[in-house]
Formats: structure tokens, sequence, C-alpha cells
């Protein structure tokens, strides 16, 4: 496995700088995809939300997998197991930046500020306190699953372990959010319908709405920037 060559190289300082980069690219690329494919919720969720699972894993596309399953227009068998490599695709890398960078990774999955101090220092709690048991439920943890995988790397837990918490935490998560829509059923199948007949509407919408978060966001770390500087 890639993450497990890297890891196992030399801790010289050119060494270590190879990684953080490689490690950060991928960390960087991952964001990227999931931002490229946002304009393809809406007309994807009520036409063919197993293939929208595949490609984001969102929670809104388990919902409607689940529901279109119970409904007999998709494959049970496929929702659950159709979003587990996009969840998990960056995870190890996530792992591995908690082994680079430690601690101070949580600048770099965005936790900054009072909040995202306070985000961290959770996390770490979790993991220090619950070990494996916190990996395996990361994502109904009350922190973000990223700060607990990367504090998983730091607090020294090995890469196959993780890897195996990882899958099953991922796929008690895909369950319980496709059995929802398998339960909800034909009311859910409904809702996703009219959302892919506004596809048009609600694409744009999403667009403006990441445009002006990523602006909003610039805009705060200028100020930080600026502030630390004087």
């Amino acid at each position: 496995m890639l993450v497990s060559a890297l890891v196992e190289l030399a801790p010289d300082r050119k060494d270590l700088r190879r990684r953080r980069a490689i490690c950060a690219t991928v960390l960087v690329l991952g964001g990227l995809y999931s931002l490229v494919l946002l304009p393809l919720v809406p007309s994807l969720l009520g036409s063919d939300p197993v293939l929208l699972e595949a490609l984001r894993g969102s929670i809104a596309a388990m919902v409607a997998g689940g529901a279109f399953a119970r409904i007999g227009q998709a494959s049970l068998v496929l929702a659950l197991l159709a979003p587990l490599p996009t969840l998990m695709m960056t995870d190890p890398f996530i792992w591995w930046a908690g082994r680079l960078w430690g601690p101070d990774v949580a600048r770099y999955l965005g936790v900054q500020g009072p909040r995202g101090k306070r985000r961290m220092e959770r996390a770490v709690r979790f993991s220090e306190r619950y070990g494996s048991w916190a990996v395996l439920f990361a994502y109904i943890l009350p922190v973000p699953s990223a700060l607990i995988y990367a504090a998983a790397g730091w607090t020294g837990m090995r890469l196959r372990r993780f890897l195996l918490l990882d899958l099953a935490g991922t796929f008690l998560w895909v369950a319980l959010i496709v059995g929802l829509g398998y339960a909800i059923g034909r009311s859910a199948v409904n809702v996703a319908h009219e959302i892919t007949h506004y596809s048009l509407l609600l694409t744009v919408a999403l667009v403006v709405v990441v445009v002006v978060v990523a602006v909003g966001r610039g805009v705060m770390q200028a100020r930080n920037d600026e502030s630390l500087r004087t």
C-alpha cells in the first residue's frame, strides 16, 4: 500500500518534506474532488442515487439510495457498498498527516480559532480515552471524524488496525443512513425526484454558495494573518 511504503521512508528532513508534500497534495485533491462533483448532486439524486453514492458518498445520496432500494428501483447491496471507497479514500492520508505533523495537523484540516481548538482538544480526549472505539464510531462522535483519524495517527495506532476500524465504522455509518432511507421509502424518493426536477436552479445555487463560502474563508484567513503580523 502506498501509505505504508511512504511511512517507512527514512525520517530525514528531506524525506519528511517530501512526504508532507505528497500527503498535503492528496488531501487537497480529495477536497477538490468533492467540490467538483457537487453540481452533480441535484441531477443524480432523483435519477441514479447509487451512482451518486459511489461518486460522493453524501448523506442525501445514501438516504435516496436506501429509499430507491425500498421501492425496487435500486439494489440494496449496491446502496450499502457504493459509498465505501469514496468515503474512505482520503482517510489513510489523514491518519498519515497525523503521523507527519502531530497535533499541528489541525491547522491543515481547517481547525482554527477558539472553536477549532476546542474540537481538537475533544478529539484528543476521545482518542486517548477510547482508542479504537473512537475510530470505530468517529462518524457519530461530536467532533469531525478527520480529527479522530489524525489523532489516531499521531498517538501511534498502526495503519492496518486503523484501516480495519475505519472500514467497520464507515460501513456502520452507511448502513445507518441507507437504512434510514429504506425505512422512509416512497416519501424520500418523491423528494429526490423533486430535487432532480429543479436540478439546474439548485446547481446554480450550490455553486454560488461554494464561491461565497470560499471567498469568506479567504477573507477571514487574510484578516487572521494580518492580525498575527501586527
